[in-house]
């Protein structure tokens, strides 16, 4: 991995360059030396003196090369080092996009932990982003590599071209509407108008008038012609989002009007031919309306010609790290922040610990909020308001167990080296940069 040392004084330019073993060491001591470097190379991390030449007693050049490093290459890790009596502008720089910032004078050990740090969180997001690109759906706005979801995504493209009735079953927010958007895509109606409805935001004495128009004078305050959803999406696809709610009243019109696919406005009395596809979409058992006496069972016939069941986002497999991925980077940019955003290790614990009743939205919803109200750019569990997770309780004991012994190890071995990190981790038969995640991780070092 590069790492792009950017600072002035060349002493301390000389001392850095032999603290980063095992890192690719770029080296610049302005900002058009660094930006060279970083158009050349492209480094993932950078140290970032912000006391710079021309102007060395101020941050201005300092934050302005940060700012055109973050404009240039997004993804790079920026720890920017200054002095002590400048922690106003660390601050600064953290909310320009800064990934950490560190005070002088220098301590080596310190600055490796913080950069490691950094790399870790950059092999991560650089992961993700593999992941996202090869797990990415055929099908548009749909975010899925799990085997389940992408069998109904082969499934929507062999039954697109055709012009059956499609029911999409699938609690509230598991994408059923994505789904429809997709089936009218990529079908031959494509070209035509798609048009949702949802039967259970609309009062009943509203949406008949809504599905089938009205004439001039039909009912009070009926001043002019208007047409009905139905007829708009001529030659199109008509989405029927919770029709298991639509009133028994209005199920013998929409079977009519599916036997026969003409439609009368109310107050009309001519016969409108319309040629549209249905889709319709419920999170209700229709089956147990029909038993109940809720539902025709002639028109769940009609509507069902080819009926797919969604799975909620807690059965599928990988798909909830995948999706806050995804969302986190679009609200993001909706949100016009130049900083990068990421997930703590122990968010993503619990956004994969939790069970998201209410499925995709629920997540979008957490995640807007989140990157909102987010002043850091890593988000921890209680940014999203998510109690942070442990692994399964199975497993908690033995984990309990060995994270003690590590730790007690560890303190050993500090104590007897008197705090020196190199040879602490000699004594412990590890590399110093494992001892540094070990440090990271129990809290021993901030």
């Amino acid at each position: 991995m590069k790492l792009l040392i950017v600072e002035d004084d060349s002493g301390l330019q000389s001392q850095l360059r032999w603290c980063f073993d095992g890192y690719e060491v770029l080296l610049a001591e302005d900002r058009s030396s660094a930006m060279t470097q970083v158009r050349r190379h492209q480094p993932q991390l950078v140290t970032l003196d912000l006391g710079l030449p021309p102007d060395p007693a101020n941050a201005t050049e300092g934050l302005a090369l940060l700012e055109e490093i973050l404009a240039t290459t997004p993804e790079t890790k920026v720890i920017v080092v200054t002095g002590n009596d400048d922690r106003a502008n660390a601050l600064k720089a953290v909310s320009l996009g800064a990934y950490d910032f560190y005070i002088k004078p220098v301590d080596a050990e310190a600055l490796r932990l913080i950069v490691d740090r950094a790399a870790h969180l950059f092999e991560l997001e650089a992961e993700n982003r593999k992941l996202a690109r090869e797990s990415a759906s055929p099908l548009q706005g749909l975010i899925t590599s799990d085997p389940g979801m992408l069998k109904i995504c082969r499934m929507i493209e062999r039954v697109a071209p055709s012009d059956a009735t499609v029911l999409l079953l699938g609690e509230s927010g598991t994408g059923k509407e994505v789904l429809a958007r997709a089936l009218h895509q990529l079908s031959p109606r494509s070209k035509g108008p798609f048009v949702a409805i949802n039967c259970a935001a609309i009062p009943e004495n509203l949406l008949e008038s809504e599905l089938f128009g009205y004439e001039k004078g039909a009912f009070t305050g009926a001043t002019r012609q208007t047409i009905g959803k139905i007829e708009h999406a001529d030659k199109g696809t008509l989405f029927l989002d919770e029709i298991g709610d639509l009133p028994m009243s209005l199920q013998a019109k929409l079977l009519r009007f599916l036997q026969e696919r003409v439609v009368e406005r109310l107050g009309g009395r001519t016969e409108i031919p319309v040629d549209i596809r249905i889709v319709g979409a419920t999170n209700k058992d229709l089956e147990a309306l029909i038993k109940s006496g809720d539902f025709r069972e002639d028109l769940f016939y009609r509507i069902s010609e080819i009926a797919i069941h969604i799975p909620p986002l807690r059965e599928r497999q990988g798909d909830r790290s995948l999706i806050a991925h995804a969302l986190l980077e679009r609200f993001r940019q909706d949100q016009r922040r130049t900083n990068r955003l990421g997930f703590s290790t122990e968010a993503l614990r619990a956004i994969e610990a939790y069970d998201w009743p209410g499925n995709v939205r629920e997540m979008e919803n957490l995640i807007r909020r989140a990157v909102i109200m987010a002043d850091g750019p890593l988000l921890e569990p209680d940014d999203l308001g998510l109690a942070a997770s442990s692994d399964s309780q199975d497993h908690i004991g033995l984990r309990e167990i060995r994270d003690a012994a590590e730790q007690e190890a560890i303190i050993k071995a500090m104590g007897r080296c008197n705090g020196n990190i190199a040879q602490a981790a000699d004594l412990l038969g590890i590399t110093r940069p494992t001892l540094y995640n070990l440090l990271d991780k129990y809290g021993f070092r901030q």
